[in-house]
């Protein structure tokens, strides 16, 4: 019988990711450390970098609320070739020569607001019944659905001819991978810079946020039957 997690300290972590190691290892990494229930506001690939939002104890049942912040991003990408997972994890697609200032600049336009783009292969998805990369472990060929991706900001911060350095704030479920993807590159480098109002300058994995903190920067009320003395449980959240 599996072990019930402890409900207290309440609150959100904010962590520092380095790349290398999955979300799922921070999140196990910090469970360890204070003994709670823990889930996380979104991941991050294991080559990405950048701010991840830990929920702790009774924070889990409110998963919703951090999840659909918005994201800020900053990104390098290969102009020159798409890869099948849209990183350097993946293998070639093709190579071709990148397109020019004009043609990029072209390119970004096109991509800003509401965008309906391909789901990378290599993601969380569910594909009948199964998570898309699973199925592309084991080289199983699927048609990734086509979501709408909001692209609130998308700034072209340098440009050698080869890559092209982004920031973008983008809406909850957007890949800055398939973005890539959609302008025949793929990412080199990723790093999540902000989610909602948190930064990740202010990342600081021993610190517990209270959870009413938290709350009053999204600007919302306190959630009711989330007091200390007030059991409670997190559907759908991994609280292992």
């Amino acid at each position: 019988m599996a072990v019930p997690r402890a409900l207290d300290p309440t609150g959100i972590i904010l962590v520092d990711k380095p790349t290398g190691p999955s979300s799922f290892a921070i999140v196990a990494q910090i469970r360890s450390r204070t003994g709670a229930r823990t889930g996380h506001a979104g991941t991050l690939d294991p080559f990405a970098s950048g701010l991840l939002i830990l929920l702790s104890g009774r924070a889990t049942r409110i998963q919703e609320r951090f999840m659909r912040l918005d994201k800020r991003y900053e990104t390098t990408i290969d102009l020159s070739c798409r890869t099948t997972t849209g990183d350097p994890e993946g293998d070639s697609l093709d190579e071709h020569d990148p397109p020019d200032a004009d043609e990029l600049q072209d390119a970004l336009a096109r991509l800003r607001g509401t965008v309906e783009l391909p789901v990378p292969a290599a993601s969380a998805v569910k594909v009948d019944g199964e998570r898309a990369y699973r199925l592309h472990r084991r080289g199983v060929a699927v048609e990734m659905p086509v979501r709408a991706m909001r692209v609130h900001e998308l700034v072209l911060r340098a440009h050698d001819g080869h890559t092209a350095t982004l920031e973008l704030l983008v809406g909850s479920g957007t890949y800055v991978r398939a973005l890539a993807d959609a302008l025949g590159g793929h990412c080199t480098s990723l790093r999540r810079t902000e989610i909602g109002p948190f930064r990740v300058e202010e990342a600081d994995p021993e610190r517990v946020i209270p959870l009413e903190h938290a709350l009053a920067r999204l600007g919302t009320v306190p959630v009711r039957g989330l007091s200390p003395r007030q059991p409670g449980r997190s559907p759908g959240v991994d609280a292992s």
